[in-house]
């Protein structure tokens, strides 16, 4: 089994150098940003599929949710439950 290092303390985290955070929320296990460009990047415990990535793998890095690119959906606000994530997302 792959190991996800959880953490119950702030860590910095390296996410590409031309994004700026708008948005931040936090699951049990699983975390979520929005840029200012309305991409959404998630990272932590991915067994309900929570993190978006059309899988149930977990990723220690923060990776960008493809679909809603691909959809041409923007993010504009979210929500991180125990074992969810609810996105609110603008057509654009």
């Amino acid at each position: 089994a792959e190991f996800i290092s959880i953490q119950a303390f702030p860590a910095l985290l390296d996410l590409p150098q031309d994004l700026e955070v708008s948005t931040v929320s936090c699951g049990s296990r699983h975390t979520a940003v929005i840029t200012r460009g309305g991409e959404l990047y998630t990272w932590g415990w991915g067994k309900y599929g929570q993190l978006g990535h059309g899988d149930n793998a977990s990723s220690d890095r923060a990776r960008c949710v493809e679909h809603l690119v691909a959809k041409g959906l923007r993010a504009e606000e979210v929500v991180c439950g125990p074992w969810t994530t609810y996105v609110r997302v603008l057509e654009q």
